[in-house]
C-alpha cells in the first residue's frame, strides 16, 4: 500500500473555521504530504494562495451540507471555486430526490456540476447514513452516469460516519471506474486502515496530522 498521506483530504469545514485555521491546516498539508485540503468555498482562494507549487491539491464542498440547493446553485458555485483556483469538488447529492425515486433529477444535479468542473474531478457524497443498501447502490449507478469521478459516504453533518460495510458495497457497485472516498468518523490509523483495505481510494478526515503519526508509529513496532 502506498503512504497513507496520499490518501488524505486533510479537512475543516465547520463553520468557524479562521484565516489561522486554514493556514495551519495547509502547512500540515504540506509537512506530511496529504493529497489535498478540503475547505469551504470561501477558503479556496486562500488554500490556493499557500498550496501554490506544493503539490497538494484544493477540495471544496458545493451544496454543502444539506445537498438541496438548486442545480444551478450548486454548478454556479463550482464555476466560482474553480476560478479560485479549487481542483476538486465535492457535492452533496440531492437526498429527497433521491429518496422519492426522482432519480433523472438527482443525475441531472451531478452533472451540472461535473460540466461546471470542466473535467476536474467530482466527487458525489451520497450520505450513506441516511440511505438504506438499495438507495446506496442507486445513488452510486447515478454519479456514475452522470459521469462524477468519485462516491463519497459522508458529509460529516448527519449522524454516524464511514462503515467498512457501506466502502465495500459502494466500490461493489462502481468497480474500479470509480473512487470511492470514506468520510465521516475516521480519526485514527487503524480505523483509516480499514477503510483502505475494504476499498477506499481516498479518506475525507479532520485527523490526518492524528491518522500519518498513527502510521509512523506501526511501521515502528
Amino acid at each position: 500500500m502506498e503512504k497513507i498521506a496520499n490518501y488524505i483530504d486533510h479537512t475543516i469545514l465547520q463553520a468557524w473555521a479562521t484565516r489561522r485555521d486554514i493556514e495551519k491546516l495547509c502547512a500540515e498539508a504540506k509537512q506530511y504530504g496529504f493529497h489535498s485540503v478540503c475547505v469551504n468555498p470561501f477558503n479556496v482562494s486562500l488554500a490556493a494562495e499557500l498550496l501554490t507549487g506544493s503539490g497538494t491539491s484544493v477540495c471544496t464542498v458545493i451544496g454543502f451540507p444539506l445537498g438541496a440547493n438548486k442545480s444551478e446553485t450548486k454548478a454556479a458555485e463550482t464555476r466560482a471555486a474553480l476560478a479560485d483556483g479549487a481542483e476538486e469538488f465535492d457535492m452533496v447529492i440531492n437526498v429527497g430526490a433521491l429518496k422519492d425515486g426522482r432519480f433523472e433529477v438527482v443525475q441531472e444535479d451531478i452533472a451540472a456540476v461535473v460540466a461546471a468542473a470542466e473535467g476536474k474531478c467530482v466527487k458525489v457524497i451520497i450520505e450513506t447514513m441516511l440511505l438504506d443498501d438499495a438507495e446506496k447502490v442507486k445513488a452510486c449507478e447515478i454519479a456514475k452516469a452522470a459521469g462524477a469521478h468519485f462516491v463519497k459516504t459522508c458529509s460529516g453533518f448527519t449522524d454516524g460516519g464511514a462503515t467498512v460495510e457501506d466502502i465495500r458495497l459502494m466500490r461493489e457497485t462502481v468497480g474500479q471506474d470509480l473512487g470511492v472516498k470514506a468520510s465521516g468518523k475516521v480519526r485514527d490509523y487503524e480505523k483509516a486502515l480499514s477503510m483502505i483495505e475494504a476499498g477506499a481510494s481516498r479518506l475525507g478526515v479532520g485527523a490526518g496530522v492524528e491518522i500519518a503519526k498513527g502510521e509512523a508509529d506501526a511501521r515502528k513496532t
